[in-house]
């Protein structure tokens, strides 16, 4: 009987030793899998920074103005050259002109189509 439990035992114990070198070994390969993570991450993180840097560069609006100016033939003219107030006719001027109509909009109306519906009584 004793012979029985000694080798129940060792069989236990090398089943138990094979468990723990598994779960090691697992333990192992995660730890390399989250250190070849954080340095993604970490390179990831560096290539953010450099992007969000050269937004910062080519969204300055002085680049944008010259950029503006060499491509488009664009030049940096002050809002009273855009539009003046004095450049509106006046309201007066506007009713007394037979250029201006008035306007109005007309839409057809048709019919909307009658839909029948049959109820039915459950008496």
């Amino acid at each position: 009987m004793i012979r029985v439990v000694s080798t129940f035992c060792v069989g236990l114990m090398g089943f138990a030793c094979i468990a723990n070198y598994h779960v090691s070994e697992q333990t192992r390969i995660a730890r390399q899998e989250l250190t070849r993570t954080d340095k993604q991450i970490q390179a990831e993180k560096k290539d953010i920074r450099v992007l969000e840097l050269e937004w910062q560069r080519v969204a300055n609006p002085a680049v944008i103005q010259k950029l503006a100016e060499a491509q488009l033939g664009m030049q940096n003219a002050p809002s009273v050259q855009l539009a003046s107030v004095r450049d509106l006719p006046r309201r007066s001027d506007a009713l007394n002109n037979e250029e201006v109509r008035s306007a109005s909009a007309e839409a057809e109306t048709q019919p909307m189509p009658v839909v029948k519906a049959a109820m039915r009584s459950g008496m």
